[in-house]
């Protein structure tokens, strides 16, 4: 049976290169997405730059043919626009005036035109998906940019026991892949499947409770090389906070990108503020020019045009975190911190009017080619697939990009924890040379005792 795909206005402005992911079906874009299309080519951001990509792709393909009897796509399949089903009856309370009920009128006039065609609803809307299964209507996701299950559970660390003997190699010069082991329930030992720049925990097979940390090399495991420094004056607390500090020391030749997750609390924002002050602030290396950050939630590519005042003041309320931490990182005293307010405020105001720290929106770095700066993207998973391949392809020379975020904790609507730009990123850089990643887990939360306590039990 052929397949008919129906697809959703949303679906494009999320990746507007959608229509070519279908293979050698049939699709059809009901008029009323080429209306919201119009309506939104003109707008900021994101949503606008891919209802403009997807009104060029449209065009090229008119070029081609006639949209409204279908035209052959580079995939193999067919697309037209259908303009009937207009006189389909919906369910008394689906109003006939909603784009979303005259998509699904469409979906339902499609079937009963054609019964040996399956029409498949595809939109990112769960609502829509909703009310096409109401009506018996087949509805899905735009999966093409979705990880799996599998693919979600890639730490970026490893744990495995290596031979007594081989202690004083592995501190020397490391060791073989081959000669880290694992064993199974039965007792016989193999050695698991590595990935490049994997971050492992060995265990000496006699001395279990000593731990060595190394990182996967090529064929090699070798021993970190930040593991004493102290960035900032910020110690690593727990085995994670060291494969991070690792990860951020690096410099930018070698590890250009990477990625970390975990849940609020595990310190991502402080650890990577506080190695881009000590490279651009102490400039021991000279490896970086300045510190990026941005926080791509959803005001930025909704609502930044309609608060007052120029790009840093209207970005300055979604800009506190960034605050709160190097509150912490510029006076160390827990205790007398906050005595002194204003000379606080004041070393802050510093950092910013020196230009060592920069806080941008994301949707300003858009065509921009961004060289010798350390670049930090906070709250990464509520970027699209299609955003982090934008960030990512605009690292100039001596760039090191670094991608923070909590797949679990998603504020942009159309995206969740299999669809957003910082899982799609983690799953397709895995064995890139050129990317670092790790997962901190909820026992390495250093907020307080209080979050840790409220991460076990919440």
């Amino acid at each position: 049976m052929t397949k008919t795909y129906v697809i959703d206005t949303n679906v494009l402005i999320q990746a507007p290169y959608a229509l070519e992911c279908f293979e050698d079906n049939n699709l059809v874009l009901p008029l009323v997405v080429l209306e919201e299309l119009d309506g939104l080519k003109k707008a900021d951001g994101e949503k606008g730059a891919n209802a403009r990509i997807a009104v060029r792709a449209l065009e090229c393909y008119r070029q081609n043919g006639n949209l409204l009897e279908g035209v052959k796509l580079k995939s193999g399949g067919s697309l037209r626009i259908e303009k009937n089903f207009i006189n389909i009856e919906l369910p008394p309370d689906l109003p006939d005036d909603k784009p979303d009920n005259r998509i699904l009128k469409v979906c339902k006039g499609l079937t009963e035109a054609d019964t040996k065609s399956q029409v498949i609803l595809v939109s990112k809307d769960i609502v829509l998906r909703l009310k096409a299964q109401i009506m018996g209507i087949r509805a899905e996701d735009f999966e093409n940019e979705q990880i799996t299950d599998e693919d979600a559970k890639y730490t970026g660390r490893t744990e495995v026991f290596i031979p007594d003997e081989k202690v004083k190699d592995f501190k020397k010069k490391g060791i073989s892949v081959d000669e880290a082991y694992l064993s199974d329930e039965d007792g016989n030992c193999f050695t698991p499947v590595f990935h490049e720049n994997e971050f492992v925990v060995i265990k000496p097979d006699q001395h279990v409770k000593k731990t060595l940390l190394g990182r996967v090399c090529g064929k090699k495991i070798v021993p970190l090389v930040y593991k004493k420094s102290k960035p900032y004056g910020i110690s690593p607390r727990n085995v994670g906070q060291y494969f991070m500090q690792e990860a951020l020391m690096t410099d930018a030749k070698s590890a250009p990108l990477v990625i970390i997750k975990g849940m609020a609390g595990t310190a991502k924002t402080f650890y990577s503020l506080a190695v881009g002050m000590e490279k651009v602030y102490n400039n021991p290396t000279k490896e970086y020019r300045r510190v990026i950050v941005c926080r791509p939630n959803a005001q930025f590519d909704d609502d930044i045009g309609f608060l007052p005042g120029d790009e840093k003041e209207k970005i300055a309320p979604l800009m506190r975190p960034v605050i709160d931490n190097l509150e912490q990182i510029l006076d160390s005293d827990d205790e007398r911190r906050y005595d002194d307010e204003e000379e606080l405020s004041d070393k802050i105001a510093e950092v910013f009017e020196r230009g060592i720290i920069q806080t941008e929106a994301l949707n300003f770095i858009r065509g921009r080619s961004i060289a010798q700066t350390y670049l930090i993207i906070d709250e990464a998973q509520n970027m699209t697939p299609n955003q982090v391949k934008g960030i990512i392809t605009r690292a100039g020379q001596g760039t090191k990009i670094i991608l923070l975020g909590d797949p679990n904790q998603i504020d942009k609507p159309f995206l969740d924890e299999r669809t957003n730009g910082l899982s799609f990123a983690a799953k397709h850089m895995i064995d890139s040379p050129l990317c670092w990643q790790i997962t901190l887990s909820a026992e390495e939360c250093e907020r307080s005792v209080l979050a840790m306590d409220a991460v076990k039990r919440l």
